[in-house]
């Protein structure tokens, strides 16, 4: 199918994430850009080629040569602008998050389904091979039961730079990297019947999370837990802990937009320590490829159920925290 891609923010994800990996595919065309001034739309217009540079938001969404529109501004306005977008009668791309909670959710949904149109969260990370190797590691009991999953995952990034340092924009370090660690463990053991809990001194500007505690525990005992920060060297780590060994994934993200290798180092008791590797995957063009399949189904994907589990535990553990907050 042809599409026609209109892009919401004039952002470096969106260079990343749709510029680039939608050029030379037949059928496929950035027609438009707006962003946040008509200056900076321009900027970037002429940046990349962009045939237009809209005044507004607005105006990009009324324009009919526009199918489908990619949502990359801050997380606060993912579930509006991603709504107003799908009443349009537009597909929409939404930049993880896909939103910051089950009201928005809900609404969501809602503009999907009255603008017959598909709502797609971006998940870079997701449907990736090691989570494949991971769930036949756990099935097969090779090294024994699972019990325990340990992330850590950090951004370099520059203190005060942006919204990640505004609460009210959805920024801080747990909404910067919870759709990342949440998809890996959903893809990997599931999320059902989880217990989540959160924990962060919102120390940051403002009392944004500069690092954040999440953490999920199952009936069976099987404890997950992230360790996230910003303004820190970055880091994006996972480690399964068996009872009969490990497995150590480092480095599943980096701040690059080409392809890079992944791999797993698999660890048992007896020492006969092995490294599964797979081939360079370029995350942003695989993203890009698995997006366009949805969008070329035929009907409406009202947002995943997937998406939607991930959205519910993601608000639990942020709420969570919140209780805990100082002063409260």
């Amino acid at each position: 199918m042809l599409h026609e891609i209109g892009l919401l923010g004039a952002t470096r994800i969106a260079e990343r994430a749709i510029v680039r990996p939608s050029a030379g595919r037949p059928g496929i065309r950035v027609r438009a850009v707006a962003a946040s001034t008509a200056d900076r739309a321009e900027t970037f217009r002429a940046a990349h080629g962009i045939p237009v540079a809209h005044r507004n938001y607005r105006a990009l969404l009324a324009d009919p040569g526009i199918d489908t529109v990619y949502v990359s501004l801050h997380n606060s306005a993912h579930a509006q602008w991603a709504a107003e977008a799908a009443r349009a009668g537009k597909h929409v791309i939404v930049e993880k998050p896909l939103c910051l909670g089950r009201h928005e959710l809900h609404a969501l949904r809602a503009a999907a389904l009255a603008g017959g149109v598909h709502v797609v969260e971006a998940v870079m990370t997701a449907c990736h091979p090691w989570q494949t190797v991971i769930r036949a590691l756990i099935a097969s009991r090779e090294l024994g039961e699972l019990t325990g999953i340990r992330s850590r995952i950090a951004f370099d990034v520059p203190a005060g730079s942006g919204y990640r340092f505004v609460p009210e924009l959805g920024g801080g370090a747990f909404h910067d990297t919870a759709s990342y660690w949440l998809q890996a463990v959903q893809a990997t053991v599931g999320l059902a019947k989880a217990t989540a809990g959160g924990h962060s001194g919102f120390s940051g500007p403002g009392g944004v999370d500069l690092d954040f505690t999440a953490t999920l525990t199952w009936p069976s005992g099987l404890r997950a837990t992230l360790d996230a920060a910003l303004a820190e060297q970055h880091c994006a780590k996972h480690e399964f802990i068996f009872t009969g060994g490990r497995v150590r994934l480092n480095n599943f993200l980096r701040p690059a937009a080409g392809p890079f290798p992944v791999n797993l180092v698999i660890a048992p008791q007896d020492g006969r320590r092995r490294v599964e590797s797979f081939e360079p995957s370029a995350y942003y063009d695989d993203q890009f490829s698995r997006i366009l399949r949805t969008l070329d189904q035929p009907g409406t994907v009202d947002c995943s159920e997937a998406a939607a589990e991930r959205i519910a535990v993601m608000e639990d553990i942020y709420l969570d925290a919140l209780s805990g907050r100082p002063g409260r």
